[in-house]
């Protein structure tokens, strides 16, 4: 019950480019993040129905959850296996990146909703409900910390990569996120067109890149 009629169409699309591109371990990469994601979403699910700031239907990702939350690790994806192979580690880092910093920012949110007692926008500290668009507490932030680890530490156990990528990967979703959260405070109720899963886009694209970056100028 993780995923729409459609969204499990979608996923089907997405594991198989996966699995050619990244093999198994890059397909279970991803599935772990939806198993997860899905997993963190359900915690106190009725409470935060009744306060009208759960995730719809129930948490099942439809079609534009799947591309919005994986549309940047698939990109990354292709990228490594059709560019030069010196490239490879790259784009496999940003694939790796992209998909902690989505699931950081999932346990940010629903940790958050769920259980944070203080509620403020990044952009000025006021205090705000739970659920705002781009609210931010020390629960959700921490947890938020604790998620974005757990893609690259079992990339680790799996052969993917090794354990130098971990601090970078948690360090790019630490800084996309907090980039996520202003532009949801900043801009996202301003704007019709800026949706949930175009703002997730741009997170997971931001992180990707910034791991990238770190790992292009040599910085690990």
């Amino acid at each position: 019950k993780m995923l729409t009629k459609e969204g499990c169409v979608h996923s089907f699309v997405l594991g198989n480019l996966l699995w050619t591109t990244l093999g198994w371990q890059g397909w279970s990469i991803c599935t772990l993040y939806l198993f997860l994601g899905s997993l963190v979403t359900k915690i106190r699910i009725k409470e935060k129905q009744s306060k009208g700031i759960a995730e719809g239907r129930g948490g099942k990702r439809g079609p534009e959850n799947v591309w919005g939350s994986a549309l940047t690790g698939a990109i990354c994806a292709l990228l490594s296996y059709f560019t030069p192979l010196e490239y490879g580690p790259i784009f496999k880092l940003g694939f790796l990146a992209s998909l902690a910093t989505k699931l950081g920012d999932t346990f940010s949110s629903e940790i958050g909703k769920a259980f944070g007692k203080r509620t403020f926008l990044i952009t000025n500290f006021k205090a705000v409900s739970p659920g705002t668009e781009g609210a931010v507490s020390v629960e959700g932030t921490l947890a938020g910390v604790l998620g974005s680890l757990i893609l690259p530490l079992y990339s680790t156990f799996i052969g993917f990569s090794n354990l130098r990528v971990v601090w970078v990967c948690a360090l790019s979703a630490f800084f996309a996120n907090a980039f996520e959260s202003y532009v949801g405070a900043k801009f996202q109720k301003n704007y019709d067109w800026l949706s949930n899963e175009l703002v997730n886009f741009i997170n997971t694209l931001v992180g990707a890149c910034i791991a990238m970056g770190i790992l292009w100028l040599k910085i690990i």
